[in-house]
């Protein structure tokens, strides 16, 4: 619960702060949700590329070429092929 502490407080007193505006009237200078969806994607992204550099065997066995190896119809498989 220690590392959750400072952004659990930071959803509290901004939900504070949005109840204080919306009792006054006073629109919130916040930018719009779809600048916050994007910067959702991008901390997402970010995230995701830092997750795979630590498990570069995930990423191997996705790219690899014979992962993506298709064959005609007709077409047997060859023995290097086989796993």
């Amino acid at each position: 619960m220690g590392q959750l502490q400072p952004y659990v407080f930071s959803l509290v007193v901004g939900l504070g702060i949005g109840v204080l505006y919306g009792l006054v009237s006073v629109r919130s200078p916040a930018p719009p949700i779809i600048a916050l969806l994007g910067l959702l994607g991008m901390l997402a992204g970010e995230a995701g590329v830092q997750w795979l550099k630590g498990h570069s065997n995930v990423v191997q066995t996705v790219l690899h070429e014979k992962s993506f190896a298709l064959r005609r119809p007709g077409e047997t498989a060859k023995k290097d092929d086989v796993a």
